[in-house]
């Protein structure tokens, strides 16, 4: 437990000491829903008759939390494993689970403030966002997704040796991820084989299952079958973070 915390701790200081780090994970999200909101404010999808800023707000909020996930810890996991500190920490009676447990953490801790600003920012007049009465289901939604990403970032982490080769993997990984699986613009007003095509994403889950828990962009079965479908994937990423997890440069 003293290592868990003592990790928990360091993780948590080192995050908000870089200035980087809290405005690509706070700021530049929300710039993405001004902007959106801005200049669809008003608008609504022509072919699901519900406003921009529902697909919108929930896009952007999901594409934050996930994106955070993956890039807070493959860095940290990347960084630790370069500075030998991951090696350190495998002498010591740390277990692993201290290790990703003390991410897991944060993520989860960065994800509630991450939403309650999100959501907080689309209430304002000029966007005028109206949570669901389903909203309090936006909370397990949001555990799912960040647990779903966190083990991507894991294994993002665990191949990449530098910051250039972990920001490239998932850059390449998350972006195309945003625009298919309709963060940045409405799934419905894509072609029948791109929403084929973002099936097989696991942010096209959390999208689905978040817009229908916070804008009432669905119903009950939307967001079960999001959470199911970011059951599977957590399930995959977690066997696959289990095989390529490293300690040190070789091993």
């Amino acid at each position: 437990m003293s290592a868990y915390t003592a990790l928990t701790a360091a993780g948590y200081r080192a995050q908000v000491r870089d200035k980087t780090t809290v405005f690509f994970t706070f700021a530049f999200p929300l710039i993405f829903l001004v902007v959106f909101g801005l200049i669809f404010r008003g608008r609504s999808v022509e072919q699901s008759g519900f406003s921009y800023l529902s697909y919108t707000a929930s896009g952007v909020l999901s594409w934050g939390v996930a994106n955070a996930a993956v890039f807070g810890i493959g860095f940290t996991l990347m960084q630790w494993r370069a500075d030998d500190i991951l090696r350190m920490i495998r002498m010591s009676p740390a277990p692993l689970s201290a290790v990703i447990g003390s991410r897991y953490v944060l993520a989860l801790g960065v994800g509630f403030v991450q939403s309650v600003l999100f959501v907080g920012v689309a209430m304002l007049p000029g966007f005028g966002l109206v949570p669901s009465s389903r909203w309090p289901l936006l909370i397990p939604v949001l555990v799912l997704g960040i647990t779903t990403f966190l083990l991507l970032g894991v294994i993002i982490g665990s191949i990449a040796d530098t910051p250039e080769s972990v920001a490239g993997i998932a850059n390449f990984l998350m972006l195309p991820m945003a625009f298919l699986s309709g963060s940045f613009f409405p799934l419905d007003a894509m072609p029948d084989w791109l929403q084929k095509i973002s099936l097989v994403m696991p942010l096209r889950y959390l999208n689905d299952a978040v817009a229908a828990a916070l804008t009432g962009r669905g119903d009950l079965s939307d967001i079960g079958v999001g959470c199911a479908g970011l059951v599977v994937f957590a399930a995959l990423f977690g066997a696959v973070a289990t095989r390529t997890f490293r300690w040190t440069k070789h091993s």
